[in-house]
């Protein structure tokens, strides 16, 4: 088969695709990669190292879309390169469907097989190439969230750890997932007082028995919600509904009585996010204030550091694109239910439930498109 790379093209986004050593392991099996020159080279993935591994190297992205079988990306594909992808063509990266009608249209228009990583699950259960992202963006959400009460970046100019003295600021994180663990891991580093909340009381007892005292766990509903959230100086959202919308669990009336110069970090903005004043930001711009509290919703957020996340991501997602490319996409998907599950747009058609029902779409079960 003829795989795709091209270079990243979203806002702040210096991830790639694959890197040499994925590259390696299709070019091994016969396959051919075609990498866009420079599609590596902002985060030290020269193009020589994608030529010793038996890439070709190609000048633009138009001609990737032209002769590859398959696209491999990371974020999903920008209205130019929706425009690029043809009938039958693979796309494999994350889409993040349900809270973007325009790709989605784009998407079904397009008529290729739209393969997303985030709804890819686990022998294990999980959502495993959802999950090395999310450690990134969980454990950078409590840095960004420090760095925002600073007051020379708007917020109230607090530190978290406090000294002594004086008190430690409050760390509220909705969702005990895979970002919520990983925040909760950082925001007890910083010596902040930690508040987890979440609906899973076997969750929330998992990590009282290895935390201890060094947090709080509260079971997450209306009312445990608002008082967390009207305490706190920093707000993590990270809950998330496999392949649908972020549920709103933050009001607009909630944050408009929170503490002036608190912050809310969404990372649940990929899906829509979970507070109701959330929209997306990015890099170049990654915060705006609503009723004197600052807001941190920038959509690639791994992006900013994009060489450790480029190298976690590959680890997730080789093994399907090797599996891919030399099944071929019916057969690859008949024999792993887990990849089919990633099915999210086929030749035309909505095959993810959640994204069907939540943009008003026919739903067409996957297993239908695989005859």
């Amino acid at each position: 088969m003829i795989v795709g790379v091209p270079k990243e093209i979203k806002n702040h986004e210096y991830r790639v695709g694959m890197t040499p050593s994925s590259v390696r392991e299709l070019t091994s099996r016969g396959h051919q990669v075609l990498v866009q020159k420079n599609a590596g080279a902002e985060i030290g993935l020269s193009d020589a190292q994608y030529l010793a591994v038996g890439a070709e190297l190609v000048e633009t992205a138009k001609e990737i879309f032209e002769r590859a079988e398959m696209i491999v990306k990371v974020k999903e594909p920008q209205p130019v390169e929706c425009a690029m992808l043809r009938p039958g063509q693979i796309l494999y990266t994350y889409l993040h469907l349900a809270p973007d009608p325009e790709q989605t249209a784009a998407l079904v228009k397009s008529g290729a097989i739209c393969i997303a990583y985030e709804t890819i699950t686990g022998a294990n259960g999980g959502l495993p190439l959802l999950a090395p992202m999310s450690e990134v963006a969980g454990r950078m959400s409590i840095q960004a969230g420090a760095a925002h009460l600073e007051k020379s970046k708007g917020g109230m100019g607090l530190l978290l750890g406090g000294v002594p003295g004086v008190a430690p600021g409050h760390i509220v994180i909705i969702g005990a997932g895979v970002v919520g663990t990983n925040a909760m891991q950082m925001a007890v580093g910083t010596g902040g007082r930690v508040t987890v909340l979440d609906k899973s009381i076997d969750r929330l007892r998992q990590l009282d028995l290895v935390y201890g005292n060094r947090i709080s766990t509260v079971y997450s509903n209306a009312q445990s919600i608002e008082e967390a959230v009207l305490s706190a100086d920093l707000v993590i959202g990270g809950v998330l509904v496999p392949g649908a919308a972020a549920p709103k669990l933050v009001s607009r009336d909630l944050i408009s009585r929170m503490k002036k110069g608190a912050v809310v970090v969404d990372v649940a903005i990929d899906q829509g996010g979970c507070f109701e004043t959330s929209h997306a930001t990015t890099h170049a711009e990654p915060t705006y204030v609503v009723d004197g509290v600052i807001h941190y919703c920038v959509a690639n957020m791994p992006g900013a550091v994009a060489r450790t996340s480029t190298f976690a991501l590959n680890n997730a997602t080789v093994g399907h694109a090797i599996a891919l490319a030399s099944k071929g996409w019916k057969q690859a998907l008949r024999d792993d239910v887990h990849l089919r599950n990633g099915l999210n747009v086929c030749e035309g058609k909505v095959t993810y439930e959640a994204v069907a029902r939540d943009l008003g779409y026919a739903y067409v079960a996957a297993d239908s498109v695989l005859n």
